[in-house]
């Protein structure tokens, strides 16, 4: 458990922000559970170290969020999700029956969905794509 506190607090300081026992509780919550709304998040942190405020959780959701250590997906008609997988341009696969998501890399290539038909003079640097459906364990039981 030391181990992996002190990975995180590593990462904190490289990435420039400071190391609280909120955030590493934070970081490892989103490590053990990706695609999380903010209150599962703070739930999770609360279990490890006792009282936190769902705005703090929020403001340090924030703040990971722009320094580069959590991306914040927001699927239609979903709260805001969070996870560690940053740095890439994956996409994600949502149920629209219990709403799992998890992970799917690009298609083709490393990043073929960079390359619209027209960029429009933008400098595009990253993507988003979405892919619905019903998971595995929804369809068998309808």
């Amino acid at each position: 458990m030391r181990h992996a506190a002190d990975t995180f607090g590593a990462l904190l300081r490289e990435h420039g922000v400071q190391v609280t026992a909120q955030r590493v509780a934070l970081m490892r919550a989103v490590a053990e559970h990706p695609h999380a709304t903010a209150d599962v998040l703070a739930d999770q942190v609360r279990a490890v170290i006792g009282t936190v405020s769902r705005q703090a959780v929020y403001d340090s959701l924030g703040v990971l969020v722009e320094r580069g250590l959590v991306r914040r997906i927001q699927p239609a008609g979903s709260a805001a999700r969070f996870e560690g997988r940053v740095g890439d341009n994956h996409h994600h696969l949502i149920c629209r029956d219990c709403g799992a998501t998890v992970d799917v890399d690009c298609a083709v290539g490393a990043t073929p969905c960079l390359s619209a038909n027209d960029d429009h003079g933008y400098e595009i640097d990253e993507a988003e794509v979405v892919y619905w459906g019903r998971c595995p364990a929804c369809r068998t039981t309808s």
